[in-house]
């Protein structure tokens, strides 16, 4: 099946040699299958892969019948029932590929350009069992090896195309990806596929259009997850830590990108600010293009960024602790003089939002209550006049007086 072409097209290899099996043979075998234990199963795909990798070493070196000295001799119906059986096995019971992932990534006997047909075809057994296990494995061992050889890469791009490709993968990917557990895009994978999608003008290749075409689902699955969780916060954090690192990194289309996601991480987890403060220094242009952004689109995030006290509190005291950075540098003086003065010019616009922004929530909030409390207590006028007074204490006379008159007519 791999022997005749080093890279076959995984549409061609797919569904070999499945295809030739007999429904009520294959129904049988997979009801077996899903009786065993998974660890036994787990097994199975390492020996399995083992004696492929093998019989196609030995196979190179035309020895079709054997493999390395001392290795085991077996007929062309064994070998094609190896290949049925872990097919199977992949299809109907995927998880067992995820829990030995690792193994495949760090041993080296799995490693290298000769290998990489047979773990794709691997992963896409799995893939159409599970979309979210294909995509877990694709994320964590394919895309780190994306470089520069491009049949490997377009091998490894046919994979999550294939994923992608299937009518309820959004929904699917996404969902798996809101669940609590191992993320299908870890943030260091992200990072990568970031990197991918938005190369430097120069170093674009073919393959980087099919990494924008991909890219807005796998940036949405990424991205999932259940907000305010733990976990999310974790991701959030190292999302935010790498894509300000990218934002300043001196490719204009990737630092656009980036900021973007900077500022997502930020109105996803506002304790990203406390890191912010942290990474400041060391990311000073980073941060600035993070600042003229989020004060060019404050519209867009305020809600989020003001959504309690506490989330206004912890952004306004982050605006402050940048502001004392800035005016240190600008007052030391040196070659990023002008950039802190641009940071400290949108720190300022952003504390100014959010203490109007304070103010009204505080107004309208208030409001809220006396309109419903004078309406409940209108016709007891020492409960009125009790009630003016904790108005005029927070200076909301004039919203009292309108209402009360409002009443009266």
């Amino acid at each position: 099946m791999f022997k005749e072409s080093p890279l076959p097209k995984l549409i061609d290899v797919i569904d070999v040699p499945l295809s030739q099996i007999p429904d009520p043979v294959y129904k049988t075998s997979v009801d077996w299958i899903n009786h065993l234990p998974l660890m036994t199963l787990c097994g199975f795909v390492l020996w399995a892969f083992n004696h492929i990798l093998t019989y196609l070493a030995a196979a190179q070196l035309g020895h079709t019948k054997g493999g390395e000295k001392g290795a085991q001799q077996t007929s062309s119906k064994s070998r094609v029932a190896i290949f049925v059986a872990l097919a199977m096995v992949l299809r109907n019971r995927p998880n067992a590929l995820a829990i030995v992932l690792p193994t495949l990534r760090e041993k080296r006997k799995y490693q290298g350009h000769d290998k990489l047909p047979i773990t794709v075809w691997m992963m896409a057994q799995a893939s159409q069992g599970d979309l979210s296990v294909g995509l877990y494995s694709w994320s964590r061992n394919l895309l780190p090896l994306v470089g520069s050889n491009p049949q490997s890469r377009d091998l490894i791009l046919q994979l999550v195309e294939k994923i992608l490709s299937n009518q309820n993968a959004r929904t699917i990917l996404v969902d798996g990806a809101v669940e609590e557990g191992p993320r299908l895009i870890p943030p260091l994978s992200f990072e990568i596929l970031l990197r991918l999608t938005f190369p430097a003008s120069s170093a674009r290749v073919k393959a980087t259009e099919r990494f924008e075409a991909i890219y807005p689902l796998l940036k949405e699955v990424a991205l999932a997850g259940a907000s305010g969780s733990k976990l999310m916060k974790q991701v959030t954090e190292q999302i935010f830590t790498f894509s300000l690192k990218l934002a300043g990194e001196g490719n204009p289309v990737l630092a656009k990108e980036a900021t973007a996601i900077a500022i997502w991480s930020v109105t996803e987890n506002v304790d990203c600010c406390r890191l912010w403060e942290n990474l400041y220094e060391e990311n000073e242009e980073a941060s600035v293009a993070v600042l003229k952004k989020l004060v060019d689109e404050w519209k867009d995030h305020s809600l989020k960024l003001s959504s309690s006290p506490s989330d206004t509190l912890t952004l306004s005291g982050t605006m402050e602790s940048l502001r004392l950075k800035n005016e240190k540098a600008i007052t030391e003086g040196g070659a990023n003089g002008s950039l802190y003065k641009e940071a400290d010019k949108s720190c300022r616009v952003i504390s100014g939002r959010l203490s109007r922004g304070s103010g009204c929530l505080k107004g309208t909030s208030i409001t809220v209550v006396v309109l419903a409390a004078a309406v409940v207590l209108s016709s007891n006028l020492e409960a009125t006049s009790v009630l003016k007074k904790l108005v005029d204490s927070v200076d909301l006379h004039l919203y009292f007086n309108a209402i009360i008159t409002a009443l009266k007519n």
